[in-house]
């Protein structure tokens, strides 16, 4: 049930307890919308478990080798970047589950977004060592030390951070599996990042329907939290050993990059919300709007930058290639 009243107001008294009470019926209304559409998979389906071998120490099997697998060298950076990400779920149900609740509606979809989340993680591990795409010490030892480091959101601070955030960053996570199967070089493992990036999507169109729903309510308070977390954007992942030279990898190779980011993640849930178009803000949402649109202008032409230098990259490689 709705305790407080869902009226468009910029009232300074929008506290998050008050709008996650608020936002309860459309909780209820998109967990409802996700559990009709999700649709079960198996992970263990997309596993190629005839494929694998014992590897060397207490078992004395096979050492692994890079050229055991097909994968390709920029599908490997990509899964290993995908797979940590993933596998820091305790800390990011930590993070939602201290800031949305455990019961009703919030809780019912707190524990349902982890399950399903945890299924990524249980996926793509089994895959890569199965094929032996990957190092299996390195990804341990990198697991260990990315666990251990811990992760605060950046966002943790206000309800409507947080949701503004993951409205973005799901999207994100799913173009991120998705162009890291079409790269990999296996069609089994494209398949497998298919089922991924659409729990991903289905994930981003919940938290993206709740954005919707709080602009209507605290247009003036969710709008600045959309400026403030498009601007101030990272992927969940940023702490992971080597992360800065992986991505620079990935943006290089076209799996994740500026670009990508601004045409393919930004651009479609700003549009669907029509954030620009909102009229009747206060001050501060007028403010929030204002440096959002400076902002995206800006973005655009670092992006256009970026696409002249990666052509320019591509080319010279392209050429020493043909050389040699």
């Amino acid at each position: 049930m709705t305790i407080a009243p869902v009226q468009r107001t910029a009232s300074p008294a929008w506290t998050d307890a008050r709008l996650i009470m608020a936002l309860e019926e459309v909780v209820e209304t998109e967990l409802n919308r996700h559990l009709k559409v999700a649709k079960e998979w198996m992970p263990h389906e997309f596993v190629p478990w005839s494929q694998g071998q014992d590897f060397d120490g207490v078992l004395g099997g096979v050492a692994w080798e890079k050229d055991q697998s097909k994968v390709t060298p920029l599908g490997r950076i990509a899964l290993v970047v995908n797979l940590l990400t993933e596998d820091n779920l305790p800390s990011y149900h930590h993070e939602i589950a201290t800031m949305f609740g455990r019961e009703g509606a919030w809780g019912t979809w707190v524990h349902r977004w982890t399950a399903e989340e945890g299924r990524h993680g249980i996926a793509i591990r089994d895959y890569l060592l199965t094929t032996r795409a990957v190092d299996p010490t390195e990804l341990e030892r990198a697991r260990m030390t990315h666990m251990a480091e811990g992760f605060e959101s950046d966002n943790s601070h206000s309800m409507l951070h947080s949701v503004a955030y993951v409205a973005f960053q799901e999207l994100a996570t799913r173009i991120s599996h998705r162009n890291t199967g079409h790269f990999s070089g296996d069609p089994l493992c494209d398949q497998l990042l298919a089922k991924i990036a659409n729990d991903e999507n289905l994930h981003m169109v919940f938290y993206r329907n709740l954005l919707k729903a709080a602009l209507e309510i605290a247009p003036d308070q969710a709008m600045r939290a959309v400026a403030d977390v498009v601007i101030d954007f990272r992927m969940p992942g940023h702490g992971m050993p080597g992360f800065e030279r992986s991505a620079a990898q990935l943006a290089i190779g076209g799996v994740y990059n500026l670009r990508i980011h601004h045409d393919d993640v930004l651009q479609p849930v700003l549009r669907h919300l029509k954030v620009m178009e909102i009229r009747g803000l206060g001050p501060e949402g007028q403010r929030a709007q204002d440096e959002l649109g400076m902002f995206l202008a800006g973005l655009d032409a670092q992006a256009s930058k970026f696409d002249e230098r990666q052509a320019a990259l591509l080319a010279r490689r392209a050429a020493a290639a043909a050389r040699a």
